[in-house]
């Protein structure tokens, strides 16, 4: 007996529903820790490592900072395009034939999601990481991130490692 198996209606949590939820919840608490109990905001930038520093950059564009723009409708085009993409990719995840290319997906859409929130909830997405290096005197930062850009990464990666890599299609008869 498989209890609510068995009446037709199964509830089964999809690998990628979980990674996404996953994502969503610790690049959520991740940023409202340092905002309002860390309180990044007035502390300013913060040493973790000689590379890697805590700072607050709030981020008006999309991806890497790119087509910045203060502009509401800018905004509002911005999230609808997020919206379609998320829309997009669940149906592909929902289609998804290996694990690991239902994995990818759900990190790329709890990331997607996680900014569309601060995008919705501050008018720009919460930005905290900076990786950097110096030699020969110089410095050189990498664009500050977050977790939800880490898995966005993390999940074209693994979509790009799958479809090179991974186990071929099985053959239609």
């Amino acid at each position: 007996m498989e209890g609510a198996g068995s009446s037709g209606l199964r509830l089964r949590l999809h690998p990628g529903v979980i990674a996404a939820l996953l994502v969503l919840v610790l690049d959520q608490a991740t940023k409202l820790w340092l905002l309002f109990v860390f309180d990044i905001a007035h502390r300013g930038a913060v040493e973790v490592t000689p590379f890697f520093d805590l700072v607050l950059a709030w981020n008006i564009g999309i991806s890497f900072g790119w087509l910045q723009s203060e502009n509401q409708l800018a905004q509002i085009a911005l999230m609808a395009i997020k919206g379609i993409a998320v829309i997009a990719l669940a149906i592909w995840m929902a289609h998804s034939r290996t694990l690991i290319a239902t994995l990818a997906l759900g990190l790329i859409i709890g990331g997607a999601i996680g900014n569309a929130i601060d995008r919705f909830a501050y008018g720009a997405v919460v930005d905290f990481a900076l990786l950097h290096i110096q030699l020969g005197g110089k410095t050189f930062n990498w664009y500050v991130f977050n977790l939800a850009d880490v898995a966005i990464v993390a999940g074209v990666a693994a979509l790009l490692y799958d479809s090179f890599l991974g186990a071929p299609a099985a053959k239609a008869p």
